[in-house]
Parts: structure tokens; C-alpha cells; sequence
């Protein structure tokens, strides 16, 4: 075992893909089965109430992680993230400044040229948003950053001839995507022989659709036991432009209970089999003896509707799709803690381009706060404030309609309290910041906020 006193800590940063906020069982949710991230929130702090901004594309995820990189606040990316420029420092550029060896592994959704800034190494990278699972077509980590090798696929060869061309080294078929990008972490740490502390970047491409994993993850959960949210709604009480997306349209409308059950237990077991391969991960950091020296950050880049609401995918700003999980472990992080200040996730230390607040006060003393309100937005459709008890969404879509929740008294966000005499000035109250925001985060000058305040004269 090395001495790792002298050396900085090494980071593993673990990032999920349209994990919800309330899929650990540590932290409340006794259906899941997940004794390893159960295992870092023991060792570490959760943050309760980690969000992100929603977005500005169907695809949250893309500008989502763009501004995780970037720790750039969502009218500030260019455009929606699908590339990031030089002038916007990234989290690897970051810490190779600090003298860490950058290895990246998994989904990379924001371009080649930035993946190529961040990291000085990486294997089995995935550009792009979703895939089949079991087919993943990787590329192997090319300095130049070209990343221009071509492999034709038919994909659709029961319906269509049609040819698709990937940008890809290769497919590696029949293995998971979980197990390809966890076992290339793996490597890594047990082949890392560097005097230099190490920036492994995990990106796994579950639990987003289509999902699938090994039987003995499914086995875990039988639909039938499952309990459907609270909050089920065979379909969301109003149309606001969304109705039609690709996420809406996995299950039938109206939704039924068994078929959303049935999407809430692959849900499910895909995570605990994410849980799983993070386990290996942690086991591997174990025997090379780096674990006591490792920062392990996790999160999720998006939540999930999966029923609630009526609705299935993360196009909108109910808690389910805006909150995610966020676990901090290792050295100098307190032990068990639990966090419930408000945070989003490009809250990061800051080099000059980056517009999120530090979270150290927060890890050092929970009762500090770095934000107060939140400020959401989805396209051009809805627009979201929320405060330390209420919620104010202002839709613009296909009907204008405002809604108010009590997310102390109603933490499912079932019962609309705009219109209601006696919650007028709580209206007006959030209206008021909900400008402030719009202002401080440059909305109007984004076309998408042009279209959508147009539309909102309040």
C-alpha cells in the first residue's frame, strides 16, 4: 500500500443518468435496493435538496451536464450545451491546472473538442444521448480530439434499409453499459501507478431508457408490490406542449397503473444494478488502498416522472424531474450528515467563468445557505421559482395556466393553490422574484426565454 499523506486527494466523480432524488434507500426509499450508495451517505453527507435548472432542450441532460462541467448557469451555456466553448473553463481543465491526471469514462454529451479539454486520458467514452444498452458504440480516447473514425449501422433492420452512421471506434455487443464503463473505471484505478492524485470521471449511461439489465437485478422487483406515487395521474391535467415528446410516449395514454409499476421496477433494478457496479468501483479504490484518499462525488444529471403527474419523462419543473441525488465521501467531509439547504448541482468552487456558488460552507456547517430561492426553466413552455415552502410554474404552451404548491404541506405538489384568495399575495410575492431571476440569469436575451416572456406578461 502507498503512503498517500503527501498527495492531494484523488476525485472519483460518479454521474448517473435521469436518476430521481429519491432512489436511495439510505435516504428514505424502502422499495430500492441500494446498499452501496446507502454505503456512501453513511461515510459522507447527502445533499436532500440538490437540483438542477431543467433546461433548454427535451434532452435536459445536455445542457444539464454542460453545466456541471462548466459550473455556467443555463442562459450562459452556448446554446444547449451541445458544445462547450474554450472561454467557458471546464472541471477537468480545472483540475489538470491543479496537477491531476483527468480520466474520462461513459457519456460524454457536450462535444469532442471539450472532452478533449477536460481529460488527458479515458476508454469506452460514448458521445451522445441514449443507446441500446447492449451495443454501446465506444471510442477509445484519441489526443488529437478528432474522434472521426465512421461505422455504418441499420438501425431499424426489421422496418428499414435505412444506414445510420455513428461515429464510433467500435460496438461491443452483449455487454452492459453499466459493466463496460464501471470495469473501465476499474482499470484504471488498478493499473494507476502515477505519483500524481487523479481525476476519474464515471459517467454511466443508466438508468435512462430503454431499460434493461441482468435478470438478477430484475428479479429483485416484481411489479405487482410496487406502489405507485402518490401523485399518479392517468394523464397530466393540462396539455403544455409536451404531450407528444419521445419520453411521453413510452407509456400509453391514459396511464395505467400496472404498465407504470412495470416502468417503476426496471427503474428500479436498473440502479441497483448501477449500485452494484459503483460497489466494485469502491472495492477497487479499497484494495489499491486509495479509497481513505479519494473524494467520491455522485450525482444525477436529471430526475424522472416515471407516473407522476401524468406524465413520464423530465420536461417540466415538479420536484421528481428538477431534484437529483448528490453524495459527497472521503476525506474531510463529514460522516452521516444530511444536507437540506438549497444547492444546484454547477454550484462548484470558481475559476472566472464559473457562476455557481462554492457548496464547502454547506458541507462544513449544514445550517449554512448558499441560495435561498431556485430559479427553473423548461424551453420556451414553463418557467418555475421556488422558495423555502412554496413553488410558483407559470405555463405558456398550449394553455396559460399558474400553479402554486405548499411544498411543506404537499410535498407531492398535488394541490393547486393559485386562484385561492387567501394565497394571492404568495402569488405576487413569487412573481416578483421570479423577474428578479429572470433579470440576474439573463433570461430574456436567450431565444427560448424571448418566446416563452412574450407570452407571459406578468
Amino acid at each position: 500500500m502507498r503512503n498517500t499523506q503527501a498527495r492531494k486527494p484523488n476525485v472519483l466523480f460518479i454521474l448517473t443518468d435521469d436518476q430521481r432524488f429519491d432512489t436511495i434507500h439510505a435516504l428514505g426509499n424502502p422499495e430500492i435496493w441500494t446498499p452501496n450508495l446507502d454505503r456512501l451517505a453513511a461515510r459522507g453527507t447527502a445533499f436532500t435538496q440538490a437540483h438542477i435548472p431543467c433546461g433548454t432542450s427535451g434532452a435536459v441532460c445536455m445542457p444539464s451536464r454542460a453545466m456541471i462541467h462548466t459550473g455556467r448557469t443555463l442562459f450562459h451555456l452556448q446554446e444547449e450545451g451541445q458544445q462547450i466553448p474554450p472561454e467557458h473553463t471546464l472541471l477537468g481543465e480545472c483540475l489538470q491546472g491543479a496537477g491531476y491526471r483527468t480520466f474520462g469514462t461513459g457519456k460524454w454529451h457536450n462535444g469532442t473538442a471539450s472532452f478533449t479539454r477536460s481529460f488527458t486520458d479515458g476508454g469506452a467514452i460514448y458521445f451522445g444521448g441514449m443507446w441500446d444498452h447492449w451495443n454501446v458504440p465506444i471510442c477509445d480516447y484519441d489526443p488529437t480530439g478528432a474522434y472521426n473514425n465512421v461505422i455504418n449501422v441499420i438501425p431499424n433492420a426489421f422496418y428499414s434499409n435505412t444506414v445510420m452512421q455513428v461515429y464510433c471506434d467500435r460496438f461491443v455487443p452483449g455487454r452492459h453499459s453499466t459493466d463496460l464503463i464501471g470495469d473501465t473505471a476499474i482499470s484504471f484505478i488498478e493499473h494507476d501507478t502515477s505519483d500524481q492524485p487523479f481525476f476519474l470521471y464515471t459517467a454511466f449511461m443508466a438508468p435512462h431508457d430503454p431499460r434493461s439489465m441482468p435478470e438478477q437485478f430484475r428479479s429483485l422487483y416484481n411489479p405487482d408490490r410496487i406502489n405507485l406515487p402518490d401523485n399518479f395521474l392517468p394523464e397530466h391535467p393540462f396539455e403544455y406542449g409536451i404531450h407528444g415528446i419521445r419520453d411521453e410516449v413510452l407509456a400509453a395514454y391514459p396511464r395505467e397503473p400496472a404498465e407504470i409499476r412495470r416502468h417503476i421496477a426496471e427503474y428500479y433494478a436498473m440502479i441497483s444494478h448501477l449500485d452494484h457496479e459503483i460497489g466494485q468501483i469502491l472495492a477497487a479504490l479499497e484494495r489499491s488502498g486509495k479509497l481513505d484518499n479519494t473524494i467520491i462525488v455522485l450525482a444525477g444529471d436529471n430526475g424522472l416522472a416515471l407516473g407522476q403527474h401524468g406524465l413520464m419523462g423530465k420536461q417540466s419543473c415538479y420536484e421528481h424531474s428538477i431534484r437529483v441525488p448528490l453524495l459527497f465521501s472521503g476525506p474531510g467531509i463529514p460522516h452521516g450528515a444530511r444536507c437540506d439547504r438549497y444547492a444546484y448541482l454547477l454550484d462548484v468552487p470558481c475559476p472566472a467563468s464559473v457562476e455557481g456558488r462554492s457548496l464547502l460552507p454547506l458541507l462544513r456547517d449544514s445550517h449554512e445557505s448558499v441560495r435561498e430561492t431556485l430559479y427553473f426553466a423548461y424551453t420556451d413552455l414553463v418557467r418555475s421559482v421556488k422558495d423555502d415552502r412554496y413553488k410558483l410554474v407559470e405555463y405558456v404552451g398550449q394553455t396559460r395556466q399558474t400553479q402554486l404548491f405548499d411544498l411543506l404541506e404537499d410535498p407531492y405538489e398535488q394541490n393547486n393553490l393559485a386562484g385561492q384568495e387567501n394565497h394571492a399575495d404568495t402569488v405576487d410575492r413569487l412573481r416578483r422574484e421570479l423577474i428578479r431571476c429572470r433579470d440576474e440569469w439573463d433570461d430574456r436575451q436567450h431565444p427560448l426565454g424571448q418566446a416563452f416572456w412574450e407570452r407571459c406578461p406578468i
